[in-house]
């Protein structure tokens, strides 16, 4: 059983910070939230992502699992203005998804759930240096970057975080001292990643208030935001290019 009622941009956000990765998922229903954890076609990105009962105005679930095909799902709630209401039901003899968003009324097809990949382990991983930024000065960092090159290199030095893309004939670096950063905790991080993946993620990161990654060595990164009037916990985490000697 799964019957909810939640705000459009609200919910909109919740989608796009999968779809980002993937095109299809397996959603869990839990009693008191939904929750996603899928990795990209290429193994390089892992996105775990929960959302509170309480960020929907009513919500009633049974634990389970279903499969949802994040295009379609993003299609339909293009024709919703960011303050309506998307009212989800779960019609389980015919295994379909009632969306209705003001008169407007979908019966979605839902995906077998064994037909999309399962879902990653997600490592525990400790990092070294911690960072907090807002989500605008890192969108613009990595937009800086795109300019000269399709990596991106992500850093600590001392006080100071650093984000540099180097080209064939281009060097761009951006460096964010303790005092121009939410917060920054010092440690050893020097990592290379792929633009492709950060450009994609940038569109979402961009909406966050604030966002901690945490850095290491060669490591991946991992990247960590709220959505949904911070009822929505989002973690990415983005395998590292390492360079061969």
């Amino acid at each position: 059983m799964f019957k909810a009622v939640i705000e459009a941009e609200k919910f909109r956000d919740s989608v796009e910070v999968i779809s980002t990765l993937v095109d299809e998922a397996r959603l869990k229903l839990k009693g008191d939230g939904i929750s996603v954890k899928a990795v990209d076609p290429a193994n390089v990105a892992m996105v775990s992502f929960d959302l509170s009962g309480e960020a929907f105005d009513s919500f009633e679930a049974t634990e389970g699992e279903i499969g949802i095909d994040l295009k379609k799902m993003n299609g339909i709630l293009e024709m919703a203005d960011r303050t309506d209401k998307v009212e989800l039901e779960l019609d389980e003899s015919s295994h379909k998804l009632v969306i209705r968003i003001g008169k407007l009324s979908y019966t979605v097809s839902l995906l077998d759930p064994s037909s999309i990949r399962k879902e990653p382990k997600v490592p525990v991983l400790e990092l070294p240096a911690h960072i907090v930024i807002r989500g605008e000065e890192l969108k613009r960092a990595i937009k800086a970057a795109e300019k000269v090159s399709d990596y991106i290199r992500m850093g600590v030095q001392g006080e100071v975080f650093f984000i540099e893309a180097e080209g064939d004939t281009d060097r761009v670096k951006v460096e964010l001292a303790r005092d121009q950063l939410v917060d920054l905790k010092p440690g050893d991080a020097s990592s290379l990643f792929s633009l492709d993946y950060l450009s994609d993620l940038s569109k979402v990161i961009a909406k966050a208030e604030k966002i901690e990654l945490s850095l290491g060595k060669d490591f991946p990164l991992k990247l960590r935001f709220m959505v949904a009037g911070d009822k929505g916990e989002v973690n990415y985490l983005l395998a590292p290019r390492v360079e061969s000697e």
